[in-house]
């Protein structure tokens, strides 16, 4: 008897996916989560471009209805799309040293990272675009681009992709701005581009990086991973902090620091969620303690309701 959406939900927490060591089976679990209940792909809606009209007729569903059309002729005329055959998506993935913070422990104690979450996403949009025979590619940076496998819709690639995000090192510090600059320059055919970051760089860097990606006319979408200890910052008593990325040890009292430290990451996000809307980029902040496949659909039912 196949299992029901609450009964393999419970795979999904990331709590659970932190004892799955296999990167693939996260991204087919997270996967079957997004489809379950679901007629159409999450990713409809990208993928999709005009091609006709064609004439009302009655049953026909009026959400496709021209109404533009209608207005200037008085004759009721569909829309009628078709799949774009040539979408190429890039999951670009920080691999910095500031990625492998995490907090969120299951019953045996192992970790599931912000770079954990950020894979697992990249693995699922991968997973779902090879299955509708789109072309996909990989980018791993911290400071500088480490490793970049071009696109692909060729049965074995997602196994490739997967293998990278599993091996990829992550010890340096982040260069968010730098890497899509480069991205910019070396990516020639229009894609869509997926940035998976905590995206804690300088601000102006990545103002730079993402504005050069746009002028180059590819579609963008920035997902900055945070953890729930780095959203919140629920810390009581005096703890020494240790920094991530050459930021060194720091003794503190957290209650005296929170209100700054929030005021401070709240601004941060809220400048390139500013940048993001003013270049057309979709932006999202992602909490490492959610459940994957509610968050992903969401925000993807969001994006492909802004786009139709």
């Amino acid at each position: 008897m196949p299992e029901s959406t609450e009964d393999y939900r419970r795979y999904l927490d990331p709590r659970t996916l932190a004892r799955i060591a296999a990167l693939d089976l996260r991204a087919r679990l997270i996967v079957e989560g997004l489809m379950a209940g679901m007629h159409r792909s999450p990713y409809q809606g990208i993928s999709v471009e005009f091609a006709q009209h064609r004439p009302y007729v009655a049953g026909d569903d009026i959400r496709h209805v021209d109404w533009k059309v209608l207005a200037k002729t008085d004759r009721i005329y569909l829309k009628q799309y078709q799949e774009e055959t040539n979408l190429q998506l890039i999951c670009i993935v920080d691999a910095s040293e500031s990625m492998t913070y995490g907090s969120v422990k299951d019953a045996e104690g192992k970790v599931w990272t912000k770079y954990d979450h950020a894979t697992a996403i990249a693995a699922s949009l991968a997973y779902m675009a090879i299955g509708q025979q789109d072309a996909v590619g990989l980018a791993v940076f911290d400071e500088d681009l480490r490793r970049f496998i071009k696109p692909s819709n060729s049965p074995g690639h997602w196994k490739l992709l997967v293998q990278e995000l599993s091996q990829a090192t992550r010890k340096d510090k982040t260069g968010v701005g730098a890497v899509l600059e480069q991205l910019a320059e070396k990516v020639t055919h229009r894609s869509l581009l997926v940035i998976l970051s905590d995206f804690f760089d300088d601000l102006s860097a990545i103002r730079r990086g993402l504005r050069h990606i746009r002028h180059r006319k590819h579609e963008v979408i920035a997902m900055q991973i945070l953890d729930p200890n780095e959203i919140t910052f629920p810390f009581d008593d005096p703890t020494l902090f240790e920094g991530m990325e050459s930021m060194g040890k720091l003794m503190a009292d957290p209650v005296a620091l929170r209100r700054s430290y929030l005021e401070s990451l709240n601004r941060a996000t809220e400048t390139i969620r500013h940048d993001c809307r003013g270049l057309r980029i979709d932006f999202a902040r992602m909490n490492s303690s959610d459940n994957l496949d509610i968050a992903l659909s969401n925000f993807l039912a969001t994006r492909a309701a802004s786009i139709r």
